[in-house]
């Protein structure tokens, strides 16, 4: 029997890597239902300042099209808590480079007063969107 019910997490999934399947992968291990929010191309350029390389309806595609993945929803703003209100998770999982991210502090102290647990997971090192882009740029 798994922990969790239903579990939560959200990414901008740029050039789905081992990094981002390994965060899927643990979610589902411990929920029965995985949601998953794929952030949309503005909210990427709003909070990182560039857009995706990958556009978001096929982001959306390729993260629904997961076996470790029970519903994809498109992340409009960063409002973990509007999306507890939403989806109704008992646990939400993030990587661990967010851990006393200022965002999260404050989200994972609301989200605890209502029973959500928030569990971070290792960052996959030496992969990441950020780094495939670098090195795209210097091809």
């Amino acid at each position: 029997m798994k922990k969790y019910e239903i579990g939560y997490t959200t990414g901008v999934f740029d050039m789905l890597h081992v990094g981002h399947l390994n965060i899927l992968r643990r979610a589902k291990e411990q929920c029965n239902f995985l949601i998953v929010g794929v952030s949309t191309d503005e909210l990427v350029k709003e909070y990182k300042g560039k857009s995706p390389i990958i556009p978001f309806s096929e982001r959306l595609e390729m993260v629904a099209a997961l076996q470790c993945v029970d519903m994809v929803v498109p992340q409009r703003d960063r409002d973990k808590f509007a999306a507890w209100g939403n989806y109704k998770f008992d646990a939400m999982f993030v990587g661990d480079d967010w851990k006393g991210n200022e965002l999260f502090i404050e989200v994972e102290k609301r989200l605890n007063k209502e029973g959500v647990e928030v569990i971070y997971f290792p960052y996959t090192k030496n992969t990441s969107s950020t780094i495939l882009r670098e090195k795209l740029n210097v091809i």
